[in-house]
């Protein structure tokens, strides 16, 4: 993981960097939920509840793609490593 990649908090859903009080997701109470961003869980929910992790990783690495943050090789080998290990995808052992 890059050292711009190991800073935290990251959203446990999508791995996006956690960085402003706008980027977190919202408990249905409205309170700040610190575990995930905003476009994926708000309102006390999952915006994309049946998504799934292969589906996710897809939309991630497009993102990354379009808005020049690595290219599309670099952020699949990425997150194909990333995805896996948050909450949302973690597997209990």
């Amino acid at each position: 993981m890059s050292e711009a990649m190991s800073k935290g908090p990251f959203c446990q859903s999508c791995g996006m960097p956690l960085e402003k009080p706008e980027d977190f997701g919202t408990a249905a109470s409205g309170f700040r939920i610190n575990d995930y961003c905003c476009w994926c869980y708000a309102g006390g929910v999952f915006t994309e509840p049946d998504i799934s992790m292969e589906q996710m990783i897809d939309k991630c690495v497009a993102i990354m793609n379009e808005h020049g943050i690595m290219p599309e090789v670099q952020a699949r080998s990425l997150m194909t490593q990333v995805m896996p290990e948050l909450k949302r995808w973690k597997k209990s052992d």
